[in-house]
């Protein structure tokens, strides 16, 4: 359960009321479970700590001679919980403090999940999947329950139910009411977001409702998928992602092909940094506890992990992806034909055949929001693509912003080993620079194909295609999205296809869709922290194989009804052509099959007759694992209308005329609501089954935006000063920053330069790094924490920051310590959070964002906002310390008056003086990307100083940036006002005020 993290965004947290009196509370994670604790451990005993640590690992042990659910739920909690204890106790006395008792007891009794089991049958590549999670709230007042769970973007969910006590909630598929004008104008220029996955991603659904206290909910959602062959492989995934440990997990997958198996495997656990990526993977088994049992034609596979299997793969209960892939026995005949009931269901995916010629124009974005690694690794990808052009291809490549750059002027090239080279080299030398002209880039390449083919005869003995690469929207040129369409399709004239590639957050995937949809084409989604080079390798290789063109599958007109599409401009080595349909005459006994296609210079004609009356080998009743109902019994016709709504859907996409619009959609919606399927046509209204219950322990839910992409259930609200913040967002990085041990960034983007120092403190040391309390009223300090000195190091010991401190006196007096384990909130009410769980809260000005694991957001009055990365260690080395990092986001709030090792540079210039041995000096910038001269003498000018540095690159924000600065060496002498002991405070309360720092300074 949970997001993937590509798209993806992280649930937040939040806490319900407590009505009942609060108890003393431990400074670890008070709950109502701490009354079992013994005497003496937890209030204000200085050995609460390790008293509460050696309790629960003798509960642990305990647990482990007994058997039983409730046995495995009690485990995971104390596991969950001993997890969560601080481990810094000696630097802390535990305080028994009443006000944060209430929070911390509702934060810890929230309800636990008991069960999450997943159970799917796949039949013949149409996969029924349910999920069932089951929650208990153990409390003494009633709680918010959350289901989450992540699911395929080509799924349709087909039911949810949820049973709260004894009331229960069944979702009814209804139609949506038709839209205001104003409305489909909104829906139109809305484009979508690579977290909306499409159909080569995913979507989250979500259900929450109040569980009354002493009392269990359960919520079971169902959804159908038909599988898409990639790369010669089906593909299964199920998230497992609770997000917290299960006291009983498992997930069950059964598979029926009455082809038989070819191959099965099933991979490690992934999450969505790890899919796509090529890299060698040491360990190539499935997950712990993973077990596969297979017969020729049936495979059942079970992933059980135990409560201590679990805490070994995640901590925070986000497993990842099971992921099974697999393929069947097929022969080059027609293809598989599986009749059911009167509905048949047609599998074509022939190989062994010689690959078609390619004609192939490749479109490269390099405008200037290309710079950097989305440039980079995209001609990496085309270097790999070039290697693996085929003799008998021919091909181009065509770079736009807002100029178009043609490699060859008015033809394509054939591929030989010179022209390979000179390409390489136009793309190694094309640069980021100018706005995005998507549709005269379009036009180029599709004039270029046009003309080929008409020059030199291409018919069927050839595939033509425009691959085309983008990581934005319009902005130059045409800019209308309905007329770059239209100019495409005119453009290209059905002659051949073009397939698009958005690369990133801040592209049009809406119109990239489009223009491929119509164009016989297909979109991919390539996240820009991923790697692109990989995916975009992965997605050339599934279309870069042609080996058939022109296909057309018919069927007697007198035998079958409702057909799918049955003729396709292409087929690729390692997909798949699916037809499914209706019979007119369940009597006839037989169904003819013709499937013609061209293959280079040949014409393939392939024929056969299908017994229709095989209940042996298509009926799955009596096969081991497939007695899921008469849903999965019926999996032709589930398929058939599975198929039949996704292309009304993709009609209804490319349809312009309002008329045909309107029939589209309501063929879809009744399809829809016939099978049960969410669609954007149709919506999930939860009703309740046994309405005569008492209401008065816990709220109905809502279904407003279920059927939407993201699609949820909606309980009773947050209450006031704790929310439920959306995913989490991007965060604006910043080099100013002080990180590692530690090492300080200061960013002058008007110099256009950066300048770093470091500062070699003591254990111990409190390092002012923001003082402006007399203006805005904020301060920040940084306590030290000593480590040796690794191995074959220059220094003596390495120091970093333990503690990050932030004061804030307007409009009230509040602060915020942070350490690597919790988050200290006081403005009145003191709250302690732990970090390994997302939480939001705020109040008074002052919003503290945490994300699990990750960074802790400060924000201070809109204008002030500061990013502390969380560093820790699963296994660290003795020279290893978890610690922090300090990044300032958003500066405006503060004064020209600030100081501190970092504030006293916000709104001061600088001036580099590069001076040759022998020459006259003159000024440089950090804009050139070649490293300086070392035989220069370098000399930094800053309030009227003259600062001796050197160049050097940096690494910050978890090594996901490079800086290249200027490095002031000795504890940044003479670069910083006074010396580093000047910005010693006596203790992390410290605002400077009470002796006078300035005056010193």
């Amino acid at each position: 359960m949970g997001r993937r993290r590509g798209g993806g965004r992280e649930r937040l947290l939040s806490a319900s009321p407590a009505d009942s009196p609060s108890q003393p509370a431990s400074r670890s994670s008070p709950n109502t479970e701490r009354a079992f604790l013994p005497s003496g451990v937890g209030g204000g005993d200085p050995l609460a700590a390790p008293l509460t640590m050696i309790f629960l690992l003798w509960l642990c042990w305990g647990f482990s001679l007994t058997s039983g659910q409730q046995d495995s739920e009690l485990l995971a909690r104390y596991l969950e919980e001993t997890l969560m204890v601080d481990s810094n106790f000696p630097n802390h006395v535990a305080r028994r403090v009443p006000r944060q008792g209430r929070f911390l007891q509702r934060l810890e009794t929230r309800p636990r999940m008991a069960e999450f089991t997943v159970k799917s049958t796949i039949i013949s590549r149409y996969a029924f999947t349910t999920v069932s999670c089951t929650m208990v709230n153990s409390g003494s007042e009633a709680k918010e329950g959350t289901f989450e769970m992540q699911i395929p973007a080509a799924a349709f969910i087909s039911n949810f139910t949820m049973i709260i006590g004894d009331r229960i909630y069944h979702g009814e598929v209804t139609a949506k009411e038709k839209k205001t004008s104003n409305e489909n104008k909104e829906r139109n220029n809305k484009h979508s977001s690579p977290t909306d996955g499409g159909e080569n991603g995913a979507e989250t659904f979500k259900a929450s409702g109040t569980i009354p206290r002493k009392t269990h909910a359960i919520f079971m959602l169902h959804y159908e998928e038909l599988l898409q062959r990639h790369l010669g492989k089906y593909e299964y995934t199920v998230s497992v992602r609770p997000q917290q440990l299960v006291g009983r997990l498992r997930v069950e997958v059964n598979i029926l092909e009455n082809s038989g198996f070819s191959s099965l495997e099933v991979l490690p656990l992934q999450n969505s940094k790890q899919r796509g990526i090529k890299k060698v993977i040491d360990d190539i088994s499935p997950p712990p506890s993973t077990v596969i049992g297979q017969t020729k034609t049936l495979a059942k596979v079970t992933f059980s992990p135990s409560v201590v299997q679990q805490a070994q793969i995640a901590r925070n209960g986000i497993l990842g992806d099971f992921i099974i892939r697999y393929d069947v026995n097929r022969e080059l005949s027609v293809g598989d034909v599986q009749i059911l009931n009167g509905y048949f269901v047609h599998y074509f995916a022939p190989q062994n055949l010689p690959p078609l010629p390619k004609n192939v124009v490749f479109v490269l974005d390099s405008s200037a929001s290309m710079v950097g690694a989305k440039l980079r690794q995209t001609k990496d990808a085309l270097f790999t693509i070039l290697r693996d052009l085929r003799p008998e291809d021919h091909f181009n490549i065509v770079g736009f912003s807002d100029r178009i750059k043609v490699w060859q002027k008015d033809h394509l090239e054939p591929v030989t080993p010179n022209n390979i080279r000179d390409a390489k080299k136009y793309i190694h030398n094309i640069s980021p620079t100018g706005g995005t002209n998507i549709n005269e880039a379009v036009q180029t390449s599709a004039k270029l194909l046009n003309n080929y083919i008409a020059q030199n005869d291409i018919d069927a003995r050839s595939v033509s295609l425009i691959i085309f690469m983008t990581d934005g929207r319009p902005t130059v040129g045409e800019m209308q999205s309905s007329k770059i369409i239209s100019n495409t399709k005119e453009a290209i004239r059905e002659k051949f296809c073009l397939f698009t590639i958005g690369i990133g957050n801040d592209v049009d995937y809406k119109l990239l869709e489009r223009m491929s949809l119509e164009n016989c084409g297909m979109m991919r989604r390539i996240q820009e922290d991923e790697d692109a080079a990989a995916q975009l390798k992965g997605f050339y290789d599934e279309i870069g194989t042609p080996l058939l063109s022109d296909i057309r599958v018919d069927y007697p007109k007198d035998s079958v009804e409702q057909v799918t599409q049955n003729l396709f401009p292409n087929y690729f080595n390692g997909s798949e052509i699916v037809i499914a349909g209706k019979l007119i005459e369940r009597n006839s006994g037989k169904l003819h099959v013709e499937v013609t296609a061209s293959n280079a210079n040949k014409y393939i004609l392939l024929k056969t007759d299908v017994a229709i009356d095989v209940p042996s080998k298509n009926d799955i009743r009596g096969s081991p694992g497939m007695e899921d109902g008469k849903e999965a019994q019926n999996y032709a016709e589930r398929a058939w209308s599975y198929l039949t709504i996704k292309e009304l859907l993709n009609s209804w996409l490319k349809s312009d005329d309002s008329e045909e619009r309107q029939h589209l959609m309501d063929k879809a919606k009744s399809l829809a609501l016939t099978y049960n399927f969410i669609t954007p046509f149709t919506f999930l209204k939860m009703k309740e089954l046994q309405a005569d219950r008492p209401k008065e322990d816990h709220a109905s839910p809502s279904t407003d935006s279920i059927g939407e992409t993201m699609q949820s259930l909606q309980g009773h609200k947050v209450p006031p000063g704790v929310s439920k913040p959306p995913g989490k967002a991007r965060i604006k990085i910043s080099k100013t920053s002080a990180d590692g041990d530690p090492h300080f960034v200061i960013d002058f983007p008007s110099s256009k330069l950066a300048v770093c120092f470091n500062i070699d403190g003591q254990p111990g040391d409190i390092l002012r790094l923001v003082s402006d309390h007399n203006e805005s009223g904020v301060t920040v300090n940084g306590q030290l924490i000593g480590a040796p000195a690794p191995p074959n190091g220059h220094k003596k010991q390495r120091t970093y920051f333990s503690t990050i401190t932030i004061l804030s006196n307007k409009p009230e007096r509040s602060y915020v310590e942070i350490t690597p384990t919790k988050v200290i909130l006081d403005d009145g009410e003191r709250l302690i959070l732990p970090c390994d769980r997302s939480a939001m809260v705020g109040s008074s000005g002052l919003e503290v964002s945490i994300f699990a694991n990750s960074n802790v957001t400060v924000a201070i009055q809109g204008t002030i906002s500061f990013i502390i990365l969380i560093h820790q260690y699963k296994n660290p080395a003795p020279y290893q310390r978890n610690h922090l990092g300090f990044y300032i986001s958003n500066s405006k709030g503060l004064s020209p008056h600030s100081h501190g090792l970092l504030g006293q540079f916000l709104y001061h210039e600088v001036k580099l003086t590069q001076d040759p041995l022998g020459g006259s000096p003159q000024l440089v910038s950090q804009n050139s990307t070649e490293e300086p001269n070392p035989r220069s003498v370098n000399v930094l000018k800053v309030k009227g100083r003259l600062v001796p540095v050197m160049w050097k690159q940096r690494k910050i924000y978890n090594g996901e940036q490079e800086v290249n600065c200027w490095f002031a060496k000795n504890n940044a002498d003479k670069l910083i006002d006074g010396d580093y002991k000047d910005y010693l405070a006596a203790h992390p309360f410290d605002t400077g005020t009470s002796f006078g720092m300035a005056n010193r300074l």
